[in-house]
């Protein structure tokens, strides 16, 4: 895996996004060379179409990345791909039309566009048929050797197991007789040399997975196996890198204090978030009060009570704050002062409620909260005291979550349904601890491009 920005980009994505770059840039050229023969016009030199072919890209890129064509599935099914292509180079198209129409010396003749787009499906799905299976192989993984044959080295290995997993386990070495659950394990008193096994297994790296590190820690294989070359990992750090979370069940106050990350409150990038949200805010709220209007006249026609409706949240360092938004469930969804978690199927959403659930257009109105400060476009998700309170006593570092702006949009709702238990909390806590750990302008605009694939291929939304 490969470090952008704080954010690690497995392999096999850099790469396949990087041919794809390039895939793009041939179709911008087809799609052109294909009009000017039509039209018998004199083709030109490339040079000349360098703002055309890198917008074409560049958009077309933007929509693969946003709509998901790098994730798991689309990796690992072609039908998954299929489909992710052909919304990507829809959208992308749409996105290009809008640019052009703002910026005409860039742009494509719409004939040349339809032509381009065409050839950019084409060649992007020829790329994914004859990679196949290649892209999840052995070549693009990295090879690790475990130290450790526990429970932990049991985790690990079932995520290596895992489809589209960025790591094989090449070998794995019993530092003690103790809690042994992996056969295949090699003991330590069988190696002479643990930096020469390493090395000689051809691994890239080697993860420190024992069940009780207190006066167990090989300090001299670890710093041989360091000199070679070979990059030295913790449990926690590891599978925070691969899983995208902070792992709950690993993790201790002093790997959270002396890890790297916590940086979202530095100035320059608080001041970027900020500016961010505060352009965003006021261009969405302009664009989607239409929207608005006619959803919020729908939820009345609907049902009786008010369209909009207040609801105390909690938000930066516990401070409670009212956020606004589209009713979608009856009125009478709850008691008096009695908060009820949303459950799957829940009878006490309307009809419009399930679809402006599932397309998100009842958080439109939290664009208020984001403008006067109180929210963000991306962070946690803000929940209710009474949940809080609960969560708290529940889950440790639960409060810690608060250390940033709750978002609209945030790691944990792209990456996990909406949770509607203790055990879905826990979840969704780890990728926000994840956020709040390795925050960067990168992560806000990744998580802000995601969030068009949950909009569109809808999951777990309530």
């Amino acid at each position: 895996m490969i470090r952008l920005f704080k954010h690690y980009v497995p392999n096999t994505v850099l790469l396949l996004g990087l041919l794809d770059v390039l895939l793009l840039v041939t179709a911008g050229e087809l799609g052109w060379q294909l009009r000017a023969h039509q039209a018998g016009i004199d083709v030109g030199p490339i040079g000349e179409r360098v703002p055309q072919l890198a917008s074409f890209a560049l958009v077309l890129e933007t929509a693969l990345v946003a709509l998901g064509a790098y994730g798991a599935e689309a990796l690992q099914s072609l039908r998954h791909a299929l489909v992710r292509l052909l919304v990507s180079i829809a959208l992308g198209v749409l996105g290009l039309g809008f640019l052009y129409f703002l910026v005409p010396p860039i742009g494509f003749w719409r004939s040349n566009l339809l032509y381009a787009a065409v050839s950019a499906f084409v060649l992007l799905l020829l790329m994914r048929v004859l990679l196949g299976k290649t892209l999840g192989g052995a070549a693009f993984k990295r090879r690790i050797v475990v130290l450790g044959a526990g429970p932990r080295a049991a985790r690990l290995k079932q995520l290596s197991k895992a489809p589209g997993a960025s790591f094989a386990i090449v070998g794995y070495v019993a530092m003690s007789d103790a809690n042994r659950v992996i056969p295949e394990a090699i003991a330590r008193d069988a190696i002479y040399n643990l930096a020469d096994h390493v090395v000689l297994l051809n691994a890239s790296e080697v993860v420190l997975a024992l069940e009780e590190r207190r006066n167990a820690l090989p300090l001299k294989d670890l710093l041989r196996i360091k000199t070679t070359g070979v990059h030295v990992n913790e449990f926690s750090t590891f599978l925070e890198r691969v899983t995208g979370r902070v792992d709950l069940d690993s993790v201790n106050p002093s790997w959270l204090i002396f890890s790297d990350g916590f940086s979202s409150g530095r100035m320059m990038s608080g001041l970027f978030k900020r500016l961010f949200d505060v352009t965003a805010s006021l261009i969405l709220l302009v664009i989607a009060f239409p929207l608005v209007i006619v959803t919020a006249v729908l939820i009345k026609l609907e049902s009786r009570g008010p369209a909009l409706y207040r609801q105390q949240r909690v938000g930066l360092y516990g401070q409670a704050f009212d956020v606004l938004k589209l009713r979608s469930m009856r009125q009478d969804a709850e008691a008096p002062g009695e908060a009820v978690w949303a459950e799957e199927n829940d009878p006490r959403i309307t009809r419009i409620g399930r679809i402006i659930r599932k397309i998100r257009i009842d958080e439109l109105p939290q664009c208020w909260s984001v403008l006067k400060g109180e929210m963000s476009f991306v962070g946690p998700r803000p929940e209710r005291p009474k949940f809080v309170e609960d969560l708290e006593q529940a889950l440790p570092y639960y409060a810690e979550r608060h250390m940033v702006k709750p978002g609209i949009t945030g790691w944990a709702q792209i990456n996990y349904p909406y949770g509607a238990s203790i055990d879905d909390a826990r979840q969704k806590l780890e990728y926000d601890l994840f956020y709040a750990k390795n925050y960067s302008p990168f992560l806000d605009l990744l998580i802000l491009l995601q969030t068009a694939r949950v909009i569109l291929f809808p999951s777990g939304a309530r």
